[in-house]
């Protein structure tokens, strides 16, 4: 609870109340750094995007919907978005491109930012309990920058994409093409319903590791589908065990 509020830019995440702090940091230093160094010459713009931007975040990337909200016109949201990316700021997740059917969604991409913290000060949100929505969220954010700082740590070269079809079916991240399917759900017991997106990519692709990350107190293994609690995801992440 404590990274999903504080996130894990050190100075935040060891402060009793980070709020404060946090806010200053996207204020001062992310938008007026982005604006300093002379990737945007219209300041308000870019900070009614960015905000816009937080809560369109982990979602698939709806240009218009942006357009509306910032007043601007989609070229410059675009180059926006591209901003983000070039200064490590931002983190896209492209949808999986590998022997689609047409009920795939194969175009839109997600949007995230580097930090869980600073995307909860973005949205205004402050989360009390290990459930809900907004939790779930967060903890899907947080799981992503893991696997991203193990990439960059172990210096490994693996795509995290997702996996969503028309009817809604989700994965929410597949790594290395469709070597390792992860769906995260925040919630401590898995039933059907939580494995069906799963078990649909695992019939299309058979992964070499099908996992859910969640709250659950011990590993359970449903078939091809291993449910694993999240501590023990992120030690054998680190340990080079889900992926190499």
């Amino acid at each position: 609870m404590r990274v999903l509020n504080h996130g894990l830019i050190p100075i935040h995440y060891l402060q009793d109340n980070p709020t404060r702090s946090l806010r200053a940091y996207v204020q001062d230093y992310l938008k007026e750094e982005v604006f300093a160094e002379g990737l945007t010459r219209n300041l308000p713009a870019f900070s009614r995007f960015f905000d816009a931007m937080g809560y369109a975040h982990g979602e698939l990337t709806n240009f218009a919907n942006i357009v509306r909200e910032c007043s601007i016109d989609s070229k410059t949201v675009k180059e926006y978005y591209q901003i983000l990316l070039d200064t490590l700021v931002g983190i896209r997740v492209d949808p999986l491109r590998r022997r689609q059917h047409h009920r795939v969604i194969s175009k839109a991409a997600k949007h995230y930012l580097f930090d869980v913290g600073v995307a909860g000060v973005l949205t205004k949100r402050c989360l009390v309990a290990e459930k809900g929505e907004q939790f779930g969220r967060a903890f899907e954010h947080f799981i992503l920058m893991e696997l991203v700082a193990y990439r960059s740590y172990h210096e490994v070269a693996f795509d995290i994409d997702f996996w969503r079809t028309k009817s809604g079916l989700e994965v929410d991240f597949v790594l290395a093409g469709g070597e390792v399917a992860i769906e995260v759900k925040g919630v401590k017991r898995i039933d059907g319903r939580d494995e069906r997106s799963l078990r649909a990519f695992v019939d299309e692709y058979s992964p070499a590791k099908a996992l859910i990350v969640c709250n659950v107190k011990a590993p359970e293994v449903h078939g091809p589908i291993r449910v694993i609690p999240w501590r023990e995801f992120l030690y054998e992440l680190w340990a080079g065990n889900i992926i190499r």
